[in-house]
């Protein structure tokens, strides 16, 4: 038998015979491996185990721990799961079940919607398939023989997916035992495999998205290796719903969301604490980096945009008007804005690098089903910086971002792993532009000693980008700060610096935000912190409980000296039983709560109750107060 090379993902060359499968190859690498591949990547394209392996190859194997390792393990769960629905219902039909972040969905056209008790119909049967183990076997067919195949099942929506398939593009299909499906792939070796899944919801969706189709019933679940990973997964889901921001922001009285203007958020008092603490630490921190504030208008004439790029690569999320009869654009991003202010000066190699920041209020079209509280809006504030240099200034200006940013996320608590984003389909400029970018972002990277991951074809139109996703107090990952590297607007917009040799150089340049957005943020902190903020974010940070009226006159005295110290602070003066003031600052998540009786109002003291702690003892009023101005300055 002929054999072959196959390198590995260390560089390693074993010779095995042409035609052993990649489980056999696993297998032959140690045991371990064997359990714990569920997929392959051969020369970069992700497969099933059992293919063959025929001519000289790289191969990774993948597990549960790589993306693409998840994906085929909840792709699988998504057709155990339309199996376990085709067996308990008559007239289904089955539409895409593709794997999602944390899970997987499938979609079906039944007769009636499901109910819980059909859920729970559902979740019995998937468990027995995974019992049944059954080996999931790939096909390859013609079109027309998929289509026939499909026909006789009465899968229309099948049918329709293969008539618009490419005409050259290659057909497979996937079996375990008597389920069929149209599927690219790839999927695990068997049903057995799916240790744990669990069913979570049912909600309406479109057939492909289009609201003039068919309204079809989607079926939402998730699937771990582990019965205890799941377990985990599930307690996290119940933490994050008590944590959802959306629930604290009515309960905190931060902000609403009003039916006169969905996806724009409305910021009340208390929430415009927080937004302004944010700012400000945010100003602070960019002064010391060096940064100077600009401000730039929202709406900018149509020109721009096209000169940008941003009229041919994002004009569906953007909303326009007409002033004095010419085309005008509400802004859904600050660089173009940005660049006119670099534009108005000259600047020698000595000015550079110029970093320029801005708390830039932007606005995108978002569709309707898409909008998320904080999360997910049509109008927020981005806190951009662009930062104009040389491109000998490249690796330091990003390292500098990067100690920024380090500041901003280790003062909240979150850490964060990075993702390099590279060009994406559509993109602006050549290949060799690209490469150049894309390469001193990972060498940035790479002499910090940061780990990262490659995120193909998510860079900007522009340029390639490093993601910042963040790690909050119940293990979720948000991506917030951003850091993209730009050669294509200096060149649109003819940007320039004169060098040490008088003549006229390009300027490259950074694109950055923290923050991201400060709403989203906000909306990040809440749930991250479950609405009891540190004392310096929290829109109250003290409440006096005065137990009688005799010591109200006290009370007001206290917040008087507090209020002179900029200490956020409220007198719960109502004739109401101390215990149930306390429990009402509690539900309120106040950082601190003073109670005064006679007994303090004499010796000048309050009994001081912490947050989390309960009562920790009496101080005196003047020592709660230094002690807290030393905690909010120190933010921690």
């Amino acid at each position: 038998m002929k054999k072959i090379q196959v390198t590995l993902k260390d560089g390693s060359i074993r010779e095995v015979e042409q035609g052993t499968t990649l489980a056999e190859f696993a297998a032959s690498i140690s045991r371990s491996l064997a359990k714990s591949a569920l997929a392959a990547k051969v020369d970069g394209h992700v497969t099933d185990l059992p293919i063959q392996l025929n001519s000289d190859a790289k191969v990774e194997f993948v597990t549960f721990e790589d993306v693409e390792g998840r994906d085929a393990f909840r792709h699988t769960s998504s057709h155990i799961l339309a199996q376990a629905v085709k067996r308990l219902f008559t007239n289904v039909k089955i539409a895409i079940g593709p794997a999602i972040a944390n899970g997987f969905y499938y979609d079906f056209d039944v007769d009636e919607a499901f109910t819980p008790e059909d859920l729970e119909k559902i979740q019995a049967e998937m468990e027995k398939i995974v019992k049944e183990d059954f080996p999931i076997e790939r096909m390859e067919v013609s079109r027309d023989e998929a289509i026939r195949i499909f026909e006789e099942l009465g899968e229309d929506y099948k049918v329709e997916l293969i008539r618009d398939l490419p005409i050259d593009i290659a057909i497979s299909m996937y079996k375990q035992g008597e389920f069929v499906d149209l599927c690219a792939g790839p999927h695990l070796a068997s049903t057995g495999k799916v240790k744990a899944i669990k069913l979570q919801s049912v909600a309406g969706a479109y057939w492909r998205g289009d609201e003039k189709r068919k309204m079809l019933q989607r079926i939402y679940g998730t699937s771990f290796e582990k019965k205890a990973d799941l377990e985990a997964y599930l307690t996290m889901l119940e933490e994050a719903a008590k944590r959802d921001h959306r629930k604290l922001g009515r309960e905190l009285d931060l902000f609403s969301i009003q039916e006169e203007g969905p996806g724009f958020p409305f910021f009340h008092p208390k929430g415009m604490v927080l937004r302004n603490e944010l700012e400000n630490f945010w100003r602070k921190l960019h002064f010391k980096y060096r940064y100077q504030e600009i401000k730039t208008p929202i709406i900018l004439n149509q020109k721009l945009w096209q000169q940008s790029g941003h009229w041919d690569h994002y004009r569906e999320n953007m909303y326009f008007t007409t002033i004095d009869n010419e085309g005008y654009a509400v802004k859904p991003m600050n660089c173009p804005g940005g660049i006119l202010v670099y534009r108005t000066q000259h600047h020698s190699y000595r000015d550079l690098p110029l970093r320029t920041a801005e708390l830039g209020l932007v606005h995108r079209h978002e569709i309707s089903g898409a909008l998320h509280g904080l999360m997910r809006v049509r109008s927020f504030t981005q806190d951009d910086a662009h930062i104009f240099m040389l491109p000998s200034q490249i690796k330091t200006e990003i390292q500098g971002v990067i100690d920024l940013f380090d500041a901003v996320y280790s003062t909240f608590g979150l850490s964060y792993h990075a993702e390099l984003s590279t060009k994406p389909e559509k993109a602006m400029g050549s290949d060799e532009v690209w490469d150049l970018t894309t390469n001193a972002l990972r060498d940035a990277l790479e002499e910090r000693g940061m780990e990262y991951r490659i995120n193909e074809g998510d860079g900007a139109f522009y340029g390639p980008k490093i993601d910042f996703h963040l790690r909050d107090s119940i293990g979720r990952t948000w991506q917030c700060g951003t850091i993209q590297l730009d050669m294509q607007m200096p060149e649109k917009f003819d940007l320039n610096y004169v060098g040490e040799d008088g003549q006229k150089h390009r300027p490259v340049m950074i694109h950055r935000v923290a923050f991201g957005s400060i709403e989203r943020f906000i909306g990040i902190l809440i749930e991250h912190y479950a609405g009891a903020f540190p004392a310096w974010l929290a829109p109250v940070q003290v409440k006096i409980l005065p137990i009688t009226d005799r010591q109200a006159a006290y009370a007001r005295e206290l917040a008087a000296a507090m209020f002179e110290q900029e200490i956020r602070v409220e007198v719960d003066e109502r004739s109401e039983k101390i215990g149930y003031k306390i429990r009402e600052a509690q539900l309120q998540k106040i950082p601190y709560t003073l109670v005064v009786g006679d007994k303090e109002v004499e010796s000048g003291s309050v009994a001081v109750r912490k947050r989390g702690h309960g009562d920790v003892g009496g101080k005196l009023a003047s020592e709660f107060i230094s002690d807290l101005l030393k905690e909010i300055k120190e933010k921690a």
